[in-house]
């Protein structure tokens, strides 16, 4: 379990961008192994709140930090409820908060149906407390809906290939396994393009059942409220659909003014609340991607909070 959780990715691009001063709090908004929180806290004196929906994380996390004491709590939360939680434990704002997005190594290689590499049950929810399940979209969803999330979460070309192929399995067995949603998505896929068809597939599927996309819109829209003047936001993100969202988020947060260009002297009062610090996103080193391959699509964007309201 421990070599299985989590390899903390980009860990010295993260303290970088993440830390500014070594007291405060930092939120860990998807804490898994507790790696990145571990860094934190070897390297200030700052607390660390913890947030992640798998219990399994939250219970390896606590054992492997419970060495630094009341400096680390964790949440056994989705981290959309920042603001929410921070409220509940009468925490008004923050110094940084970072988001490690995409499924866990821990969950990729020991079940719950995330991977296609294992004869698993279709489940795929982070959440167990959840009630939908990717069993539950590929048996019960219109053809078209299930086009939809192929394309829409997965970019996949073939989405409508596949959905058709799903729903004609399904009128004759109900579709329970990995093992048989890889039957039928190889019906439709080519041997060159086998592996990233799959890898689409399950990531859509996964993206719909756990809602990934809106509750990370959520969690950004909600850390402007609660992140102090000079606070940071780190987020790694693995695939376009999630860097495009925080590549937006920053940007349309960046000073904008919209005063008329014959205007010398802005008036509209539009002001800078996040000043990007990473025009293009960071990227780890081939060294780390030797050391760590799921390293390898994960991109790294900071900002920096420049204003108290907001």
């Amino acid at each position: 379990m421990e070599k299985g959780f989590h390899i903390p990715v980009m860990v010295e691009e993260v303290m970088k961008y993440l830390i500014t001063r070594d007291d405060g709090i930092y939120v860990d908004g998807t804490i898994g192994g507790g790696g990145h929180s571990e860094e934190i806290l070897k390297r200030t004196k700052a607390k660390v709140i913890g947030f992640d929906i798998d219990p399994e994380a939250v219970k390896f996390a606590s054992e492997r930090l419970k060495s630094f004491g009341d400096r680390i709590l964790i949440l056994n939360r989705n981290y959309a409820t920042l603001k929410e939680s921070l409220s509940e434990i009468g925490v008004e704002k923050i110094t940084g908060f970072l988001l490690d997005l995409g499924v866990s190594s821990f969950q990729l290689d020991h079940g719950g149906g995330f991977s296609f590499r294992l004869d698993d049950k279709l489940d795929m929810r982070m959440d167990r407390s959840s009630e939908l399940t990717a069993e539950h979209i590929l048996n019960n969803y219109s053809e078209k809906e299930i086009a939809d999330i192929i394309f829409k979460f997965g970019e996949e070309p073939r989405a409508k290939m596949i959905a058709k192929e799903i729903v004609r399995y399904r009128k004759r067995k109900k579709i329970e396994t990995t093992g048989e949603l890889v039957k039928i998505v190889d019906k439709v896929a080519s041997k060159k393009y086998r592996l990233k068809v799959l890898a689409r597939v399950f990531q859509s599927l996964r993206i719909a059942v756990n809602r990934e996309l809106d509750n990370l819109k959520i969690a950004l829209d909600s850390v402007v409220d609660v992140l102090e003047k000079g606070g940071r936001i780190v987020v790694i993100s693995y695939h376009s659909l999630e860097d495009r969202i925080v590549k937006m988020f920053f940007k349309s947060n960046e000073k904008r003014c919209i005063c008329p260009p014959d205007v010398f002297e802005c008036r509209c009062g539009k002001v800078e609340v996040i000043k990007i610090l990473t025009k293009k996103p960071v990227a780890p080193s081939e060294k780390e991607i030797s050391l760590n391959p799921r390293a390898r699509s994960a991109k790294l964007r900071a900002g920096e909070k420049m204003v108290e309201f907001a």
